[in-house]
């Protein structure tokens, strides 16, 4: 542990994560994204700009992957989620690699992961006074990496069938689809994401397949809350309250 920082129980199979009280962390985006990835026994699985680490995490927690790679450009953020991974003794499966998703087939090689996850920064860069050093602003925002670089290197470290899946947000939808299949990703599976019924979407889910034939489902919607102002039933489900397992 360092100065300002803390370690958050994530209440499954006693994994933790540690994280700055002031920086940048996880929310539900990252949960629901783990949620979403379907992972097999033995896959190698990268996620592209990991921050925290709090996804491959949970997905170690979740899944058989085999190995499950964090790539994270900020070096402070990649020493404090390498530490995680120790803390929750995950050496053997989790990597953490600082490094730029750029470059990211020039580090790993093209074809090589069997699944793509990731949860980039929402907004576009431009307009406002962003400090490009700040952890929280290249979180948030498209200052280090686009969309256009994230899904341009997961079409290129997919295998062919590989399952790239991603969380976002609906006002970008046209780009994503649009850049997933320039890419060589079709687009195969979409899930809007609602604060609460008869609330517009604010987060959106879609999975797609380097390779795969076109067609596109829309997955029911998924409610944060529900009409009395509690959790819905499916996330307490997902955030393992009362439950054994994500399943």
């Amino acid at each position: 542990m360092k100065p300002n920082e803390r370690i958050d129980d994530l209440q499954y199979k006693g994994l933790c994560l540690i994280q700055k009280k002031d920086g940048f962390c996880f929310g539900v985006d990252a949960v629901l994204l783990a949620n979403f990835a379907d992972v097999k026994k033995d896959d190698h699985v990268i996620d592209l700009g990991t921050g925290t680490g709090i996804i491959p995490v949970l997905l170690a927690g979740k899944t058989e992957a085999k190995i499950i790679t964090g790539l994270e450009i900020q070096e402070e953020m990649a020493e404090m989620a390498a530490r995680t991974v120790a803390l929750n003794r995950l050496t053997e499966r989790v990597k953490i690699v600082c490094g730029d998703l750029k470059n990211s087939v020039e580090t790993f090689g093209p074809s090589k992961f069997n699944v793509v996850v990731t949860n980039p920064p929402y907004m576009n860069y431009g307009g406002g006074l962003i400090n490009p050093s700040d952890t929280k602003a290249i979180s948030r925002h498209e200052i280090l990496c686009t969309l256009e670089d994230v899904v341009r290197s997961a079409g290129k470290l997919l295998v062919p069938g590989g399952q790239f899946v991603m969380v976002h947000r609906p006002d970008r939808l046209v780009d994503i689809v649009y850049l997933m299949r320039k890419y060589g990703v079709e687009p195969k599976f979409l899930r809007l994401v609602h604060p609460s019924p008869y609330k517009k979407a604010n987060l959106l889910l879609i999975k797609g397949t380097r390779g795969g034939r076109p067609q596109l489902k829309m997955l029911e919607p998924l409610y944060v809350y529900n009409e009395k102002g509690e959790f819905s039933d499916e996330i307490n489900k997902i955030y393992l309250r009362g439950v054994e397992t994500f399943e």
